[in-house]
């Protein structure tokens, strides 16, 4: 249970506190209960209340850390259910799947890894990590050839593996790399725990029903182990489901230490290679709670709308999302093309260039800095105004990178135009159309 804020002004020290002002370090304390100040701020605390106040007003759910170097993530750290309550933090990651079952496609799935891997609003989206997963009536040779060929894609590796003696021998190959060790049930806990912890990885935790889940993992806490995910299963959607949900609402809303960690939720295996259901279910569990969330394997079909999901998901909606300001060349543009302008509101910029594009009319698509607003709220802010374009196409050299001297502007801000015009001088200031859907039309008759 977490501690309030009289709790922790309990064990804070009666004296003139530099970080609240306030003799009786009261607002301190009440800070650090809301969660607006960490308690390793206050000077006065030992060593032994610190260790007990920051346990207690430690996230419901962990941050666990997985990988290294460039190929580190960070999974869970949640305090709310739903995005909209505060913020989602630490955003799923995706995974694809080798075996070394018999007919196994492996060669098309580390092509798949190698393939996807592209840039949107500033966000690299590629597939994160490989998941490596042991059938005993397989040969183990191949499963480590596997292992190490997956930690040469500089991907994070998921062992999957309830065989200590072929996971030490897998672990023992990449253990630089720091891979996720996942294969710990009520059977073999003990074994597996013992091998995380040599090698000093996270734990991935299974088990046959959720009260079973729970008492295994309490028992590998009782161990001194507490960097462990959480295995949803594959028996069946349902089930699957219900654990993610379950873990979840029992971390944060019943402040369940043992259930606050991040989950797997492999949707490949329980869409059984049926890849409809498959990116279904992938979006399920982006929603609601993967962590991360494995695939069988991912075509750009089904990673273009999971990564838009996940970006809108696993953005502050507080803070909205921007592309960068700058020259968009579309259709082949070139420095002799027509520009037309708008705001940097990422979803104004999609819907924009996607119209452009499907215009097939070369065009330099400029992007000033409107404060991520659409093109009225822009506008109506100041955000959007002749000022903030000149000042655009001097920071930009727009003049020294263009020749063409025709601007299009959006048509619900017209009467800009004048003002635009003298800002400009020698730009010819054309009003364009007022609804994105109009600008097909517009291009191709102003062409």
């Amino acid at each position: 249970m977490a501690l309030k804020g009289l709790d922790i002004f309990k064990l804070t020290p009666k004296t003139n506190c530099k970080e609240c002002g306030n003799p009786t370090c009261m607002a301190f304390s009440m800070k650090v209960a809301q969660g607006a100040i960490p308690i390793e701020k206050c000077p006065y605390l030992t060593e032994d209340v610190l260790a007990q106040v920051s346990d207690a007003t430690a996230p419901p759910m962990k941050t666990i850390k997985v990988g290294t170097g460039e190929n580190e993530h960070n999974l869970g750290g949640e305090t709310v259910l739903q995005r909209h309550e505060k913020t989602f933090v630490n955003k799923n990651i995706y995974a694809v799947t080798v075996s070394n079952a018999e007919g196994a496609k492996n060669e098309e799935v580390f092509a798949s890894v190698e393939a996807i891997d592209y840039s949107r609003i500033s966000e690299r989206m590629y597939i994160e990590a490989v998941f490596a997963k042991y059938d005993e009536k397989g040969s183990k040779e191949l499963y480590l050839e596997l292992v190490k060929k997956a930690a040469d894609t500089k991907r994070l590796v998921i062992i999957d593996c309830k065989d200590t003696g072929v996971a030490k021998a897998a672990l023992e190959l990449i253990k630089d790399t720091k891979p996720v060790l996942n294969g710990a049930n009520a059977e073999n806990y003990a074994e597996m725990s013992a091998l995380a912890k040599e090698y000093d990885v996270v734990l991935g935790v299974a088990g046959n029903g959720i009260e079973e889940l729970h008492d295994t993992i309490e028992k590998i806490e009782a161990d001194g182990n507490k960097n462990l995910l959480i295995d949803l299963g594959t028996k069946s959607i349902k089930d699957a489901f219900a654990n993610a949900v379950l873990i979840r609402r029992g971390a944060i809303l019943g402040q369940d230490r043992s259930f606050g960690y991040p989950s797997i939720a492999d949707v490949g295996g329980l869409a059984k290679g049926n890849r409809v259901l498959e990116t279904a279910l992938a979006s399920l569990f982006t929603m609601k709670y993967g962590s991360i969330v494995v695939m069988e394997n991912m075509s750009y079909s089904q990673a273009l709308p999971l990564y838009g999901l996940r970006q809108n998901i696993f953005t502050d909606p507080q803070k909205p999302m921007k592309v960068e300001p700058g020259i968009y060349r579309l259709n082949g543009a070139d420095e002799n093309s027509v520009c037309m302008t708008t705001v940097d509101f990422a979803l104004t910029y999609f819907i924009v260039s996607g119209e452009i594009e499907r215009s097939g009319v070369p065009c330099n698509l400029l992007i000033s800095d409107a404060g991520g607003y659409s093109v009225l709220t822009a506008w109506a802010a100041g955000k959007l105004s002749a000022s903030s374009l000149a000042k655009f196409f001097e920071e930009n050299d727009i003049e020294g990178q263009i020749k063409n001297r025709t601007l299009v502007i959006p048509g619900k801000v017209a009467v800009l135009k004048g003002e635009i015009q003298e800002k400009l001088p020698g730009w010819d200031i054309v009003v364009g159309s007022n609804e994105a859907v109009q600008i097909v039309k517009f291009l191709q008759d102003y062409k």
